[in-house]
């Protein structure tokens, strides 16, 4: 742990003190849109790869090699506490951070989600039990304490099976099991399990704000690929669906969803299966939510397209105040969509091509590339440190599609991974980011 600002920095105690967790390179939260900097000391607790996204007017920034290590962060929050002033608010948006968010929220009797709302959220077990207990529809899931266990009970619903950490997050940790022959390499270092059935539906995710009572604002989208792919080299995308009564039927059961979870106002991300009868007619199942604002370009695309700030509401949630109002162009004709395309070899990783890709058509209306000798770091969450980002927008889902797939399929990324020794800790530059 280490200062950016040399200390002492001028202390100000007149002023409520505001600490953010970011680990964040690009401005996936924009911070100083959100938090008023000349009102509030405004303190950030990061890590290197996070230091872009920080603000030039912050009272300080002290970095860490982990902003979801516990004891690191509660040290570094009060060396800032003694100098600023107890904090009055804690802010901690990425998923993987909301923990230790909470608990020092916790720490500090301050108002906002606790450890204990976030239960339900991230043990897949509970949040399993909990959706089905109020009488809807999940898939057939089993808790199991270890992979030993899965060996064991494996079979028994059929094939193939899934098998995911009970806390996790962005697809890490699942393992799909076709047959009996998977398990001899199944390891997942003996942490408690869910064992869940393989359901071939596709995979939708749904992003919105829930007050406590009502969904407020969503947009459902369906997956193209899966994240399982992502992590073992496939490109992911996403395309938003423009079926009304698919949508209307994904809305009525993420409402249900929500109510089902928790009662306090929340922006969540959930993913659910669609399934169509032979007259069309959508059926929803559930399959995981959370507290938190989606990852890869989800906060870009809301903003950009959609003109709503998904993690603006969640900040304000997260800091007890009122979420912001949901524009008309919530429910406008255009449609979004993303694609993620992994890093060309295990990071760190140095780019020797990248491809740019805005401007072709069909093609992406912005991208985040990183330029021949950048580094991508080893470092947190997924869906930020790839080989490309690419945003879409366009009239239809159809249109959208073609786009991400055409992209998919011209884009060109290439490097060779590096010794961490090799890598200046400051030299890992951010991506470049261009929209048309």
């Amino acid at each position: 742990m280490r200062d950016i600002r040399p200390y002492p920095w001028p202390v100000d105690r007149g002023r409520p003190h505001i600490v953010v967790v970011n680990r964040w390179r690009d401005r996936y939260a924009e911070y100083a849109n959100y938090i008023d900097h000349a009102h509030h000391r405004v303190s950030y607790v990061t890590t290197e790869a996070g230091l872009d996204a920080v603000p030039l007017n912050a009272t300080q920034v002290v970095l860490v090699d982990r902003t979801d290590d516990l004891e690191l962060v509660r040290a570094a929050v009060r060396e800032l506490a003694a100098r600023y002033g107890a904090p009055a608010g804690i802010v901690a948006l990425e998923e993987a951070d909301l923990v230790v968010g909470a608990q020092l929220r916790q720490d500090w009797d301050l108002p906002g989600q606790m450890p204990c709302d976030l239960t339900v959220f991230r043990d897949r077990y509970m949040m399993y039990h909990t959706v089905q207990q109020a009488g809807l529809s999940v898939p057939a899931f089993t808790a199991v304490p270890d992979a030993d266990a899965v060996r064991a009970v494996a079979g028994a619903p059929g094939w193939p099976l899934i098998v995911k950490p009970r806390t996790g997050s962005s697809g890490r940790g699942v393992v799909k099991l076709d047959s009996r022959a998977d398990l001899p390499v199944l390891d997942v270092s003996g942490e408690p399990l869910l064992l869940q059935e393989f359901r071939p539906e596709p995979i939708h995710h749904v992003d919105g704000v829930f007050d406590g009572l009502e969904v407020l604002a969503f947009r459902a989208s369906r997956y193209v690929n899966t994240w399982l792919g992502f992590h073992t080299g496939s490109y992911l995308g996403s395309v938003e669906v423009d079926d009304p009564e698919v949508n209307a039927a994904i809305g009525a059961a993420t409402k249900a969803y929500m109510s089902a979870l928790t009662s306090s106002p929340t922006v969540f991300h959930s993913e659910v299966f669609v399934r169509r009868d032979d007259r069309g007619a959508a059926t929803i199942e559930f399959l995981e939510a959370g507290p938190h604002t989606g990852g890869a370009e989800i906060p870009f695309v809301w903003r950009e397209v959609h003109g709503y700030d998904l993690m603006a509401a969640a900040l304000r949630t997260q800091l007890c105040q009122k979420v912001p109002a949901v524009p008309r162009s919530i429910d406008g004709d255009q449609v979004a969509g993303w694609l993620l395309v992994p890093a060309p070899a295990a990071c760190p990783c140095r780019i020797t091509v990248a491809t740019p890709m805005v401007g072709r058509k069909p093609g992406p209306y912005a991208e985040a590339l990183l330029q021949p000798d950048d580094v991508i770091p080893a470092a947190e969450p997924a869906y930020e440190h790839v080989g490309g980002r690419f945003r879409f927008r366009g009239p239809t889902s159809a249109a959208v599609e073609a786009a991400i797939i055409a992209t998919a399929g011209d884009f060109t990324v290439a490097g060779h991974r590096l010794e961490r020794e090799s890598v200046p800790g400051a030299a890992a530059t951010a991506g470049q980011d261009s929209i048309t």
